[in-house]
């Protein structure tokens, strides 16, 4: 064009997003500029988009280039009266004491268009300007320029971004340091190395303790307050305090959860116990697998050319729901308790129970794990158990001493857990067990109430049913003292000349019978005691001999050479192909099909849900 205008430029000017960012995203040179020097920030600014100034800045766009006529974007927004735009632009970099020709600042235009916003938030960026144009020894920029790109550019980018953190996640929703720079690295062409591993630091809360994406994303952690893109936009205007108003909304009951000082830690400053190193299998996979794993130790010989991989730390109780037993093994026999517990006080157990993983309760019963452990809501795995409605693991743990009746923070029993997730076989198998119906929670609702509550009328007919076949209960206490009011009990009345009977006479004759063998004891004389020899000499292991260590020496048996080979890599047994599709199989058969979709749900969150859809319907035709 004979302006030397570019399509990004025309498009900032519209206003028209989608197209500046389908622009940028397939690589238009953002600062590129007119025959006028004119930007496309300049064009932003002056038509107040907002939404295209962040894109600009997010491609690590200049915002503070100076035109022919020395205007920056800021004087453009200033002009306009566009207070975000101002303080957006004053944030990025842009000068604000400049003058154009016409010897005006960008606070000088503000006040000629009457805009006191615009005004107000400009000597703001020159108050911070001056601050750190020329710093004062030993005062350092909270916000750098980089630092402010760098947030722009993840908040633009953060799909893409959470696909990529995704994929490297350690399972607590962290991923390690080194993976986070590389990442970071790899996609922001405009941030150095150093700058990256500043970021990291600040995000990693322990040693090894990995970066939050979260938390990169929101950037609270390396940016202040204002100049975070959350800050922007219209502010929730806080009510006046009235006589109807509530006050804060007080939780019901607190959640316990184990403090940071009572948490045990690894002996080398790693992270908390209950992170596990998880285990790789490290070998060449150009020569075996899991369908062809090597035969013994020494055929196996990458640990010559391969190198150990980095430590990777995981939540103990992830790794229990994944099913990786062979983690957990390398962690009970590094030292870690079998009934290690998270933030939230849960063991392995309970984390198996929950997520129906049966083999992973098998495993860790056989490692003598406590079937009778409550976690912060006192729930017991077989709370978990039937709260997940699998019969079979609370057949299970009822096998191994669990208790049936155990009652958790709100004296819920684990009946009411199973009714809860409306799955019959658990309840009659737990009442067949010895389970008591008529037992009720701190609400005074027993099992019966909980089944109109939460289950369907199988359950329902099959508890009432229940409770009508149990016994009467016994007389209470109101009813002994009615009787007592008709006459006290007489005594059982005896014969005349009749003796009571000498009490215990079983105890007294086997007293006497007790007496008469240490009678005889001591009657029989007793035999002399063999004399120890003064000359006897105690007889010496061959280990102790001098004379046979010499001989040792003398035969060179000192100088034999260990030749006990010890790999150093021990290939772990890994499911093959034929086993993960029986495994598959398997799951199938316990979750139903729907186990492979995303959306799938226990059975307890699935019969929630059918409830809840069920009254919206009920209200939709009403």
């Amino acid at each position: 064009m004979a302006t030397g205008r570019t399509a990004l430029m025309e498009a900032a000017r519209e206003g028209v997003l989608e197209i500046v960012r389908g622009i940028l995203e397939r690589g238009g040179d953002v600062n590129v500029f007119d025959h006028e020097r004119h930007h496309a920030a300049h064009f932003a600014a002056k038509g107040g988009f907002f939404e295209i100034l962040k894109l600009i800045s997010a491609y690590n766009g200049d915002v503070g280039l100076i035109a022919m006529n020395g205007n920056t974007p800021l004087h453009y927004a200033a002009a306009g009266g566009f207070a975000e735009c101002c303080r957006f632009i004053g944030q990025r970099g842009c000068n604000p004491i400049w003058k154009n020709l016409e010897k005006k600042t960008a606070r000088q235009v503000a006040k000629d268009s009457g805009s006191k916003a615009s005004v107000k938030e400009i000597r703001k960026i020159e108050r911070r300007y001056a601050k750190f144009l020329k710093p004062k020894p030993g005062v350092k920029n909270p916000n750098p320029p980089w630092a402010v790109r760098l947030h722009d550019w993840s908040v633009e980018h953060q799909e893409s971004l959470h696909d990529l953190f995704g994929a490297v996640d350690r399972g607590d929703g962290t991923v390690s340091r080194e993976d986070f720079v590389s990442i970071i690295e790899e996609k922001c062409p405009f941030v150095e190395a150093e700058q990256i591993q500043t970021i990291a630091q600040a995000h990693e809360k322990t040693r090894a303790g990995g970066v939050n994406p979260e938390e990169f994303l929101t950037g609270k952690r390396y940016l202040q307050k204002p100049f975070l893109l959350s800050s922007y936009g219209p502010k929730k205007k806080k009510g006046k305090k009235g006589k109807g108003k509530k006050g804060k909304f007080a939780i019901p009951m607190p959640i316990c959860v184990i403090p940071d000082s009572s948490r045990p830690r690894h002996p080398d400053g790693g992270p908390p116990e209950y992170m596990i190193e998880t285990y790789q299998n490290v070998t060449d996979c150009n020569r075996f697998n899991r369908d062809h794993p090597p035969e013994h130790p020494i055929q196996d010989d990458s640990w010559w050319y391969i190198d150990d991989p980095m430590k990777n730390f995981s939540n103990i109780n992830y790794l229990t729901k994944d099913g990786d037993l062979s983690s957990l093994k390398k962690a009970f026999e590094s030292g870690v308790p079998v009934d290690m517990r998270d933030n939230f006080y849960k063991t392995p157990l309970m984390a198996a129970c929950a997520s129906g993983n049966i083999e992973a309760v098998k495993f860790l019963l056989e490692k003598g794990a406590s079937v009778n452990a409550t976690d912060n809501f006192m729930w017991t795995p077989l709370h978990h158990a039937c709260h997940a409605g699998q019969q079979d693991i609370a057949e299970l743990l009822i096998n191994s001493g669990a208790t049936v009746d155990a009652a958790s923070i709100n004296d819920g029993t684990p009946l009411m857990r199973g009714i809860e997730s409306c799955r019959l076989d658990t309840v009659q198998y737990l009442i067949n067990t010895g389970a008591k119906p008529q037992l009720a929670n701190r609400r005074g609702q027993n099992a019966l109430e909980i089944a109109k509550a939460y289950a369907d009328n199988r359950l329902v007919h099959f508890i009432q049913d229940t409770l009508d076949r149990l016994p009467q209960p016994p007389e209470t206490k109101v009813d002994k003292q009615k009787g007592k009011k008709g006459g006290k009990p007489k005594a059982p009345t005896q014969a005349p000349g009749a003796t009571l009977p000498p009490a215990s006479p079983k105890i007294k004759s086997a007293d006497l019978e007790a007496k008469e063998p240490v009678k005889d004891k001591v009657l029989q004389p007793l035999e002399p005691a063999m004399e120890k020899s003064l000359f006897e000499e105690e007889k010496e292991s061959l280990r102790d001999n001098v004379v046979h260590l010499n001989s040792l020496i003398t035969r060179g048996a000192t100088r034999k050479l260990n030749i006990t080979f010890t790999p150093q890599r021990i290939w772990s047994p890994e499911l093959t192909t034929k086993d993960l599709l029986k495994k598959r199989e398997l799951r199938r058969q316990r979750f139903t099909y729907e186990v492979d979709f995303e959306d799938f749900m226990m059975p307890f969150k699935r019969n929630f849900m059918d409830k809840v859809r069920a009254l919206e319907q009920a209200a939709a035709l009403h």
